[in-house]
């Protein structure tokens, strides 16, 4: 199985710790983002596809062609042209059924895995800012009906947390929707999952990572996990 993950945005809201540094490789509790994300994919996962780009070589240096025991190939999104753009960069790269997620949020290993054990699915969690979000409603049978991005008014409370299991029929849809000069993936997943069934999978752990301080409370998650002997790594 291939995993994508979304590498290369330049972390504008993490200022001044993106300055000089990619956001992956901001370090949370001693280790950088994009450690935490690779350690929790599931041993299933034989290659990674990173999409780089602010500050690249950073992260080519980091992770080299293999990390932690897997594949890494690089695909190089020169402008920032939204998530739909950077994956539809991966389509060659693709083979069958792979993990879509990005390179700043933290789950739990024990969720993706879950993830993993459906055709398709996507990763949710209940949120109190669900205008914050890509917002999900489902259909009676659990299987996704709607996927709106960052609603003025949400139809559910019901968030994406990026992380997906797709396949490469994905590729056959059109990312026609442009927004400000960028392609996003929410509605050409929401396409997508008319033809191929996409099941909503509530997760127990999410920490996304957007500002400075949520590093303070992710290290403080991570803490608490481990003092009930869940461990660190998540």
């Amino acid at each position: 199985m291939q995993c994508v993950i979304l590498a290369a945005g330049k972390g504008t809201r993490l200022r001044p710790l993106t300055e000089t540094t990619p956001k992956p490789l901001v370090k949370v509790a001693g280790k950088a983002l994009l450690d935490h994300v690779v350690e929790a994919l599931p041993s299933a996962v034989e290659e990674i596809i990173l999409v780089i780009g602010y500050l690249s070589e950073q992260i080519r240096t980091h992770c080299g062609e293999t990390y932690y025991g897997r594949k890494v190939t690089y695909v190089v999104q020169e402008e920032q042209r939204g998530t739909g753009h950077a994956l539809w960069l991966c389509k060659d790269l693709i083979k069958g059924r792979f993990l879509y997620m990005f390179a700043d949020d933290l789950h739990g290993r024990a969720d993706i895995a879950r993830a993993c054990s459906y055709t398709r699915s996507m990763l949710t969690l209940t949120t109190d800012t669900p205008e914050r979000f890509g917002i999900v409603v489902r259909n009676p049978d659990g299987t996704l009906a709607e996927f709106v991005e960052k609603p003025s008014h949400p139809p559910s409370n019901l968030a994406s947390t990026g992380v997906f299991v797709l396949d490469q029929h994905i590729f056959s849809y059109d990312l026609a929707i442009e927004t400000k000069g960028e392609f996003y993936h929410t509605d050409v997943i929401k396409e997508y999952a008319k033809d191929h069934p996409i099941a909503v999978v509530e997760q127990s752990l999410w920490i996304p990572i957007g500002y400075p301080e949520d590093i303070g409370k992710a290290e403080r998650i991570l803490a608490a996990r481990s003092l009930v002997g869940e461990g660190s790594r998540i």
